[in-house]
């Protein structure tokens, strides 16, 4: 599968590469420990692939793959992932909000409670080890947060961009996005991130901060059988 490009398995790459540390591996086949990210892997779709993933499963462990075409056999639940490059700076507006605050260790229970609430996607207890994370805190309350996910050779995905119910509507998320672009960028990288293609506020203001659409992907959820 030489002509692939790397984008075109992200988890894959980040778990035998920048990732490769966290990966629980067998044969062909990769996965994050669950508490840092639900994700897994292969080189290919193969079925040797599907019973190596099988075997790295605890009993009622799901698992999430980002593939090209949707899986052989289908998975009990499927859908297209958008993904998005970006490829340029893009001149963002100055903003009079908070400053942006580092989130580390300490701040795990409030980024758990405000993903728990938001629902940006899957957010465990190690998540946060991942990449660096960032937060606007509004009033004591962590109004917003967003961070880097699955890294790989010249890539850095943008991933948890969530914003609190009350702090909606003043530019947060841009901000977070756009300070983890800026850094992304300084460190000779690209930023990617995966959206929903029905979530089109969301793609819309991606399109604003510079990303384009690169690939439709097929987000996968699997689950170890019972014997």
């Amino acid at each position: 599968m030489s002509h692939m490009h790397t984008l075109d398995n992200p988890i894959w790459q980040a778990l035998i590469s920048t990732h490769a540390h966290f990966a629980e591996a067998h044969n062909g086949a990769r996965k994050f420990p669950h508490q840092v990210s639900v994700l897994a892997g292969f080189c290919e779709p193969a079925p040797d692939s599907y019973n190596s993933l099988a075997a790295l499963l605890h009993p009622d462990e799901r698992v999430g793959l980002f593939l090209e075409q949707p899986p052989d056999p289908p998975a009990p639940w499927t859908t297209p992932l958008l993904q998005m490059l970006c490829e340029r700076r893009s001149p963002t507006a100055v903003h009079s909000n908070p400053a942006v605050i580092p989130l580390t260790q300490a701040h795990v229970p409030e980024m758990l409670a405000l993903t728990k609430l938001t629902n940006p996607g899957p957010f465990g207890s190690r998540t946060h080890e991942m990449g660096d994370y960032f937060g606007i805190r509004i009033a004591g309350t962590l109004a917003a947060m967003a961070g880097e996910r699955l890294k790989l050779p010249g890539y850095t995905e943008i991933s948890a961009v969530c914003t609190h119910p009350d702090h909606l509507g003043h530019g947060y998320a841009s901000v977070l996005i756009a300070t983890l672009i800026d850094r992304i960028f300084n460190r000779g990288e690209q930023p990617i991130l995966h959206v929903l293609p029905e979530n089109t506020r969301a793609i819309q203001v991606y399109e604003r901060l510079g990303f384009t659409k690169r690939a439709m992907l097929h987000l996968a959820v699997l689950r170890l059988n019972p014997a």
